[in-house]
């Protein structure tokens, strides 16, 4: 059903094989867009993205069920209980 496709990388202009294993798996995911980049580039661009973000700023705070120190990734806003992950999580699965 699928053959081998040559596409050409929107990065470095080279051309690269789209297997026609790869398409059955882009298919069966529902993928409808066929690769613009060459696997070196995917991996480039994925390095470089995930490297270049900044580290989340983390907030002292203290847990409003147990009373324990913890760090959350927003700025705790007063009258607003924040919960430690420990305690996030229980509270999370007695929800379900």
């Amino acid at each position: 059903m699928f053959e081998d496709k040559t596409l050409v990388c929107q990065d470095c202009g080279q051309e690269f094989i789209f297997t026609a294993g790869e398409q059955e798996f882009y298919h069966e995911k529902g993928f409808e867009n066929e690769p613009k980049r060459c696997r070196e580039c995917r991996t480039n661009r994925r390095n470089n993205r995930n490297g270049s973000r900044a580290p989340r700023e983390m907030f002292d705070a203290v847990c409003a069920r147990c009373g324990a120190d913890t760090q959350v990734p927003f700025k705790p806003v007063e009258g607003r209980p924040v919960y430690c992950m420990e305690c996030f999580q229980q509270m999370k699965e007695a929800e379900l």
